[in-house]
Order: structure tokens, then sequence, then C-alpha cells
């Protein structure tokens, strides 16, 4: 297969740390063998295999070629012109990941979970195999983010994969993002945990503008102080980690006897662990899939890394650090719940098995302590959320392929995104105001989930793709191919689940449990009518063709714009 289908700019890799001699143009030049890659002064890779040349005397010499892979329109250092530049650590990176894994989910769904699936034991093995399937997932991200590591995330690894049709998977991409990248059950959490924490019962108008108030003050910090805004971002994850800890070392005092006067059995529900457990393949589709959804977030620094520090190094060391922190939290505070109570007393309840907790351990006062946990949890899920889907609207904008594109790509005033964080707040603002609370609301929140499935599902094949179309490319890092299958499996899992009837024929709204994937769909469908429309119907009915050319901006941020050519 000849190599020229795949050539392109460049593919860029981390370059190497160690003293290398440098050659002419500041090209570092490996000493690993006539095979080993070729760096340039920023990264690039600048050979990376060669290839036999009959020089006329019968002596083969070996001569370097560029493989490379393409992906999207800007080349890498193009794409992080303008901004605030690379000031994310590995601290920041890690902090952008737990802050957007530990939302309210670990408070909440441990319940649900149990409930549904019956028993502690079959519980806990659920939430292991969570963290399992998300960590395979977490490492096809990985080899995709060190190959590009430019941000946009899954917008960055379709564009390299689904080159034709041109732009098509580019504006799927961006319509599923944009129209379903909101936060608003993060700002809605929020309100609804600090007026429970204040012992109030306001009115739902209410708890919108509180709600509201949260998306504006998220939006302005990143905005114009937005260095600010990621030293928050840190403290909100660390009070967070804290927050998960105490629930951890308070279990295990349960579990000791400190409070056997209020438990006199912490063991029980660990006994006969695997009791009652449900038989519905169903039930443990639906529970599996609250698991995932609370492990959630470890791909967010991918979206980001045109403002990490040493990009490859730091998201191969914040990336697992950040998911391994949170699944060994995850874990022990479901032990520590259940030591506290049996699912069956949590189930008569009728409150999550954090606020059931709290109560048995604490009292009747602990639930408002708790509510404001899952408040401060909340607004960090927001932080974390926004910070990074601004990052993806902008990177969607200069590739020119959203309206406007020269508006939405702008930093003004200090290097943040701020129009890609208004193009987040308007949906937001938009969801927050005119979804009623309940049936509705949790239906839009279950429609967000699934085109990133299948978003998800298409990057994974992607990397399958890549492999075998450009075998020899970098990768600084590898994943090893059953586990990027495993994953695939997974992500087809969560594809299919939805569509299975549960028990009695009701989801988690009184709407149609099949409903939500089939909007789902459409979103991404609608994505591809726009490309229709503005790549085929709008060229042909106005006998022009699109041309292209890149303009910077006066902050230094490179656009692709689009202009029209009249046929001959």
């Amino acid at each position: 297969m000849p190599w020229s289908r795949f050539t392109g700019r460049f593919l860029p890799s981390e370059p190497p740390t160690s003293s290398l001699p440098v050659g002419p143009d500041g090209v570092i030049i490996n000493d690993g063998g006539p095979d080993s890659p070729q760096y340039a002064k920023d990264g690039t890779v600048l050979a990376t295999a060669s290839r036999g040349l009959d020089s006329g005397d019968g002596n083969v010499d070996r001569q370097p070629i560029l493989e490379s892979v393409e992906a999207g329109e800007l080349t890498l250092d193009e794409a992080a012109l303008g901004g605030m530049g690379r000031h994310l650590g590995v601290v920041s990176t890690t902090f952008l990941i737990v802050g957007r894994i530990i939302g309210t989910g670990i408070f909440s769904s441990p319940s649900s979970i149990t409930a549904g699936v019956g028993s502690v034991g079959a519980a806990l093995l659920l939430w292991v195999l969570g963290l399992a399937l998300s960590f395979c997932g977490l490492f096809v991200w990985l080899e995709f983010g060190c190959m590009f590591p430019r941000s946009g995330g899954e917008k960055v690894y379709l564009e390299a994969v689904y080159r034709r049709p041109r732009f098509l998977a580019t504006i799927v991409f961006a319509v599923q993002a944009i129209a379903l990248g909101f936060t608003a059950s993060g700002c809605i959490v929020f309100a609804t945990n600090i007026v429970a924490a204040a012992d109030r019962n306001p009115s739902e108008w209410e708890k919108r503008a509180i709600a509201i108030g949260v998306i504006v003050f998220v939006t302005l910090v990143h905005t114009f102080v937005p260095r600010a805004g990621v030293l928050l971002m840190n403290v909100v994850g660390s009070i967070k980690v804290v927050i998960l800890l105490f629930i951890i070392v308070t279990g295990w005092a349960v579990l000791g006897g400190a409070v056997r006067h209020a438990i006199p059995d912490p063991h029980a529900s660990f006994r006969d662990a695997f009791a009652h457990s449900a038989t519905s393949s169903n039930l443990y589709a639906t529970a599996l899939f609250k698991v995932l959804n609370s492990y959630a977030g470890w791909s967010n620094a991918a979206y980001v890394l045109n403002e990490v520090k040493r990009p490859v190094r730091t998201l191969k060391i914040a990336g697992p650090l950040g998911l391994g922190i949170c699944g060994v939290l995850y874990l022990l505070a479901n032990v520590a719940y259940f030591a506290a109570a049996t699912p069956q007393e949590i189930a008569a309840s009728g409150v999550t098995v954090a606020s059931y907790f709290m109560l048995k351990v604490f009292g009747a006062t602990a639930s408002r302590v708790l509510s404001v946990f899952v408040a401060l949890s909340a607004l960090g899920n927001v932080l974390s959320i926004t910070f990074a889907q601004a990052r993806v609207n902008q990177e969607l904008a200069k590739e020119g392929v959203v309206p406007f594109q020269r508006f939405w790509a702008g930093t003004w005033p200090a290097g943040a995104p701020s129009a890609g964080l208004l193009l987040h707040f308007i949906p937001s603002f938009i969801v927050i105001v005119a979804i009623p609370f309940g049936d509705a609301f949790n239906f839009i929140v279950d429609v967000e989930g699934y085109p990133s499935s299948v978003i998800n599902a298409f990057v994974v094949v992607g990397l399958f793709i890549l492999r075998w179309r450009a075998p020899q490319a970098p990768r600084p890092f590898r994943v090893f191919l059953p586990i990027a299958f495993l994953f695939l499996v997974g992500q087809c899992f969560l594809l299919v689940a939805p569509f299975l009837r549960p028990p009695g024929g009701k989801g988690d709204t009184s709407l149609p449990y099949w409903l939500y994937p089939i909007i789902g769909i459409v979103v991404l469908l609608a994505g591809v009518v726009y490309w229709a429309v503005w790549r085929q119907l709008w060229p042909q009915l106005g006998g022009f063709s699109w041309a292209q050319r890149k303009e910077t901006l006066a902050d230094g941020t490179v656009v692709t714009t689009f202009y029209k050519e009249k046929r001959a």
C-alpha cells in the first residue's frame, strides 16, 4: 500500500529529553539506528523509517523518508498559536481529570446500582469492571493523544482516521459537542444541594436562578481570570478528594466497631456478599451503564493539550494517575457505605447511600453537611467540563467548520477561549431555563451520553484502522490491542443496552426507554445533514466551490476560513 495516501504535514511526538546531537537547521539526530525517529526542535517527527536507494555502485544508501499522519487543517504549531500558552503541569492536568470524574455519581449511584443488581458483591464487582473498562479507554486515548498532542480530543482522532468524505467526521462531532456539551446538570445539582443545606424549600425558579448563577460565575472566571480558574479547579478537586478520604476513614472506623451503638453489625453486608444477586441481564446492563457514567471524564486532558507543558510526558503521567486516584477512592468509598447499611436498608430508607451513611454515623444534621459536599463536587465538575469544552469549541472554530469562525476562535481578553466559553454557556443556559425539572430534565441528560458512546466506538475502531494504515508511524505510547478490543466491546454494549427492554418496560423516566438513544442518533444524523448542505448541496445550487485559506487573528490564533470560488 503506497505511503503517499497517508502522508501529511507531520505526526508530532514528544522530543527526546536526552542529550542528542543536533544537526543542521536545529534537527535533533536520533542515534538509535537508521529506523529511529528524528525530531525537530518543536517535537515534530521528521523521519520515522528508512528505505534503501541504489546509488548506482551496487551499494544501498539508507535514506530517511517521512511517514506521517495528518489530522485537521492546521499543523501542530499553527494549532498551538495564540491563547495562554503551555501552563498546565502534571498536577493541574491530573486535577482536570479528577475534577471531571468526581461529580455527584459517587454520592448517589451506589444505592441504585446495588438495588438493581441485588447484592453488595455484585455491585463491587461492577465497580471494578467499570474501572477496568475505563482504563482500557484511557489507554486508547493515550495512544492517540501521544500521536497527536493537540487540543480537541476525539475531534483530532476522528479527523486523522476518517478523512473521506472531507470534513464529515469533524462536522458530525461538532454538532454533537456543541449541541450536547452543556453542563446544566451539574449546575442544577449544585443549586438543589445548596438549598437543601440551607434547609429551605424553594421554588423551581429559585433553583434555576442559583444554577444560572453557577454557570455565569464559572464562565466569567474562566474568561477573565483563567489562571485563577485553574487554581480554583485544583482547590475544589483537592477538597473532593479530602471529602472521599473522610468517608473512607469513617468507614474504616465503622468496620472497627467505633459506632456499635448505631451500627451493631458493620460486617453484615459482606458476610454473604452475593446473596440475592439479580439474574436479569438488563439489570446488570443498566447498573454497568451507571458505573461507567460515574467514571466518565478520564479523557478530559485530551481536550486541552495545547495548554499542557510537555504534553506527551504529562498525559502519560496524569491520565493513569487521575483515573487511578478516582478508582481507588470509589472502591473504598463503596466499602465504607456498605459498612453502615445493607442494601435492603438503603432501599427502604428512600435516600442516597451517602445520605444514609452520614445519617447513621453522625446523625440527622449530617445530611446538611453532605449536601454542601455534593454541591462542591458539582461545582468542581462544572469548572472542569467548562474549561475543557471551551477548548474543544475553539478548535472546531479554528478548523472553519462552524459559522463566524473568526469570532468563535477568539481569545479576548486574557488568552482564554472566551468565545468558546460563550458557545458552551449558551446551550447550558437554555437547558437550565427551558427544560422542566424531573423527567424531561433527566431525559435530556440521558440523551447527552448516547452520542458520546457512538463517537467513542468510532474512535477505537479508528485506532485499529490507523494501526493497519500506518503501522510504522511513531507512537510514544502503544496500547495492547486486546485492551482496545475490550473497550470496543464495552462501547458496543453501551450502544445496545439502552434498547434492551427493562423490567416492566419502564426506564428511569416516564418516557419510552428507547427514545433517548433514538434522539441521540438523530443529533448525529443532523451533523450529516449539515455537512451535506454545506459541502454538497449549497455549492451545487450556487454554482461555486469552497476554497480555503489560513488567517492569523490579532491574538496570534490561526484560523481556517472558507470562501466561494466561481466554477468555470
